[in-house]
């Protein structure tokens, strides 16, 4: 089993355990749940900090009983397989904290910050924790790991990816700026928070029916489009109110007002990318928000400088830059 591989996406709400052959990036089988970073530190400030049991060996409990669970799962012997572990596991409430990387960034992941934990008596298994990366005003962690192993995975197929914005939709969506093999700027837009916040915290909460993102019939689709439109207005603050309104006067019944509202906000953080023509534009979506993010691009007259990336090559980009992220360890001596 020396080609195994046990990576963690450990992220502020969720958990992914796989066993991964690093040999050809195949996944052998994983488990997930909700126990993530923040709720894992909170677990560990109620029992009383480290006087009772030291942060690092309070997670390292936590890992070792989903090691367990996947061992059952999957039939075999995880012991001594390392651990590699992205996400939020390298911040201020995560296993331990580890520097930010720095811009300019290769994208080979070559700089990657990572911090290396040993083997322990019950604990047998090597950790590597993964850190992010930042601007001068801005952080990422999570997605520069799943950065570095989509490129490595694209480099196989006919398309160039310099000069290009890598968007990652998402409740922190991302839009990551490559050129020269190298990351040199990244923005975060907080699209799918203030979405969930309006939606459940704000007085748009009774104006809006929100629904799963999978199939829309073409009154949906045309309230999102308005929404997209909207968002070249110049005040968000001013058309947010709109989602208001259209309900007050029975202008959008309240499923498509949540569509006209998700248009809005996802209307509002493309449309920076409009004046800037010289970059190709690259969207990683899975397939949650695939559909939302290509339709507002085309009412944003953005798709023809867009290549889409599938969603089960992005599912895969993870495992794959954790797995390039391990191989540069060895290959510096770590």
């Amino acid at each position: 089993m020396k080609n195994y591989l046990l990576g963690c996406d450990w992220g502020t709400s969720s958990f992914r355990l796989r066993l991964i052959d690093s040999s050809g990036h195949q996944l052998i089988g994983e488990i997930t749940s909700q126990e993530g970073i923040a709720s894992t530190f909170t677990a560990w400030k109620a029992i009383g900090d480290g006087a009772t049991l030291p942060r690092e060996q309070f997670f390292r409990r936590q890992l070792k009983r989903q090691i367990k669970q996947l061992s059952t799962k999957v039939g075999l012997d995880l012991s001594g397989i390392p651990i590699v572990i992205s996400g939020m596991a390298s911040s201020s409430i995560g296993m331990a904290e580890v520097p930010y990387a720095t811009l300019p960034f290769p994208v080979d992941g070559s700089l990657s910050s990572t911090k290396r934990l040993p083997k322990q008596g019950d604990f047998p298994h090597e950790i590597t924790l993964i850190s992010g990366v930042r601007t001068e005003h801005d952080v990422m962690r999570g997605e520069e790991t799943q950065l570095i192993g989509l490129l490595a995975l694209l480099d196989t197929q006919p398309m160039t990816t310099d000069a290009s914005i890598l968007i990652f939709p998402g409740t922190h969506s991302k839009h990551v700026y490559i050129q020269n093999q190298q990351i040199i700027d990244f923005q975060t837009f907080m699209t799918g928070e203030v979405f969930n916040l309006m939606a459940h915290y704000s007085i748009l909460k009774d104006s809006i029916a929100p629904k799963e993102l999978d199939m829309f019939s073409e009154r949906e689709r045309n309230a999102f489009k308005s929404g997209v439109t909207e968002s070249d207005s110049p005040s968000i603050l001013n058309s947010l109110f709109r989602v208001r309104t259209n309900q007050l006067f029975s202008q959008l019944p309240k499923p498509e007002n949540a569509l006209y509202l998700s248009g809005l906000l996802i209307g509002e953080e493309l449309k920076t990318l409009i004046n800037q023509p010289q970059w190709q534009l690259i969207l990683c979506s899975g397939t949650n928000l695939y559909e939302l993010y290509k339709l507002a691009m085309h009412e944003l007259q953005l798709s023809d400088r867009t290549t889409t990336i599938s969603a089960d090559l992005i599912d895969k980009a993870t495992i794959a830059g954790q797995v390039k992220i391990a191989q540069n360890q060895l290959v510096n001596g770590y």
